[in-house]
C-alpha cells in the first residue's frame, strides 16, 4: 500500500525542489513532477516528490482525517 499526504509548498529551491510543511515539519522534495509548483500551493507528496496539486480544502480536510486518526490511535492512560 502507498501513502502520499497533502502538504503546503513554503519555498522554491533551486534544481526543482522546494520546502514543504507537513504539520509542522520541513522538508525538502522534488517538484519535478509539478509543471507550475508556487509557494503556497498544496500538494500530495509521495516518497519525497509532489505527484499532483490539490484543493486547499480538500487538503484540510484530508489533514483533520490523519488527526483524527493518529487521536484514535493513542492508548488511554492507565490507571492508578
Amino acid at each position: 500500500m502507498c501513502l502520499a499526504i497533502p502538504a503546503r509548498l513554503v519555498e522554491l529551491l533551486p534544481g526543482e525542489q522546494a520546502i514543504v510543511n507537513l504539520g509542522g515539519i520541513r522538508k525538502i522534495i522534488s517538484v519535478a513532477l509539478i509543471d507550475d509548483a508556487q509557494v503556497d500551493d498544496y500538494v500530495i507528496v509521495h516518497v519525497g516528490h509532489a505527484i499532483g496539486k490539490i484543493d486547499p480544502e480538500e487538503a484540510a480536510r484530508t489533514l483533520a482525517l490523519f488527526g483524527e486518526l493518529a487521536q484514535s490511535q493513542v492508548a488511554p492512560k492507565a490507571r492508578a
